[in-house]
């Protein structure tokens, strides 16, 4: 009897977590037809004004409040070292890390516009451009994955990108590090900082023991974990105030819903934790140039199951952070809008719907005064 209701327990112990795991793959796309599905029954109804306003009301609220695909963000990240983030900040704003001493990671990732340049690509050392369209820094701790593609499972791992790319700042470690070892106030940073702990063996006096590429890496990503903007007014609706949303951002909110929008761009970001094909209800790319670039993570895995498949943005901030798509090809954020819900969501969107939408994405812009009164741009 022992070894029977062993083998019993055994077994449902196993197909409980397999369930568990069918359950996370497929609860994005059950959410996703289910919220298009319900979009369809309305499909051919084209309304000549916006749908009676939903109210403030507490009921609405606790429909928010209990969503779990959202969350709001917290007010600070906890645990993050204040002399990393101040010694991340300075590496941050450093032309030095470019080759030629030109290009700071500041340049491009401007806090003061959404923290991108708001370019349609990035332009690197001696003019060059790069081949996407500038991510924000903002809010970017809260990403699965860094780049379009994903390619980076972490912000540490993100570093290595730009300073090594020959289109973005085309240096290498060995040549940032001996640069970096050459500031007396760099070698007392570190040192202070991270000791013994990342010392290197080095026979060679100008090179600082403590700076290494890991130690950069980590005061690097300690300042972009600091970087986030909370308490937007669909984050202060989120916690219980009923007012900090208009009218039309509640119906704005409402049509994000049932027109389908939040089954990808959901969680504390509003996207970046999941990946998506570009062009789910048609070929996007049908009628736009084409280059590498675009077949996204394909480039990555090689797989041709990934072609045109790209990391779901963040929705916030992004009223500040245009031009829009991997490619920076739209710059209006309604025109943006009308793209994702012709070939993401297979309709076309009434005018009503989009400025309700587009004004419920303003409600997403968050606080950024304390990353901003931080901000020393080179």
């Amino acid at each position: 009897m022992g070894f029977r209701n062993w083998l019993s327990s055994w077994v449902c112990g196993q197909f409980a977590r397999r369930s568990r795991r069918a359950l996370a793959w497929l609860l994005p796309g059950l959410l996703f037809c289910l919220a298009w599905g319900c979009s369809l029954l309305n499909h051919h109804h084209e309304p000549s004004s916006l749908p009676p306003v939903i109210p403030a009301s507490p009921s609405l609220l606790a429909v928010a409040q209990t969503n779990e695909s959202v969350a709001p963000l917290p007010l600070k990240i906890e645990g993050l070292d204040p002399q990393k983030i101040t010694l991340g900040q300075q590496l941050f704003e450093d032309p030095r890390l470019a080759a030629d001493n030109t290009i700071a990671c500041a340049s491009c990732h401007r806090l003061q516009l959404g923290g991108t340049d708001r370019k349609p690509v990035s332009v690197g050392i001696g003019g060059a451009k790069s081949e996407r369209n500038v991510p924000t820094v903002f809010n970017s701790a809260f990403n699965f994955r860094q780049f379009w593609d994903g390619r980076a499972e972490s912000l540490e791992a993100q570093v290595d990108g730009p300073i090594q790319n020959a289109k973005e700042m085309g240096s290498s470690w060995p040549e940032v590090v001996e640069k970096l070892s050459e500031d007396k106030h760099y070698r007392r940073q570190f040192r202070q900082i991270y000791g013994s702990k990342h010392t290197r063996k080095t026979t060679k006096a100008r090179l600082a023991p403590d700076i290494t590429p890991e130690t950069i890496r980590d005061a690097l990503a300690t300042y972009q974990r600091s970087l986030i903007t909370p308490n937007a007014p669909f984050d202060r609706y989120l916690k219980g105030d009923v007012q900090a949303l208009t009218a039309e951002q509640r119906q704005g909110y409402e049509r994000f819903q049932s027109s389908g929008c939040i089954s990808c761009h959901q969680g504390i970001n509003l996207g970046g934790n999941m990946f998506q094909r570009f062009g789910v209800f048609g070929n996007y790319f049908e009628d736009v140039q084409t280059s590498k670039e675009d077949l996204g993570r394909y480039n990555v895995t090689g797989e041709k199951a990934d072609r045109y498949v790209f990391k779901v943005p963040s929705l916030r901030n992004v009223e500040l952070t245009p031009p829009y798509f991997h490619d920076g090809s739209v710059t209006s954020l309604a025109e943006a809008v009308r793209v994702m819900g012709q070939y993401q969501l297979g309709r076309v969107l009434a005018d009503e719907d989009v400025d309700a939408i587009v004004e419920f994405l303003k409600s997403l812009t968050g606080e950024t005064s304390l990353a901003l009164n931080q901000e020393q741009v080179p």
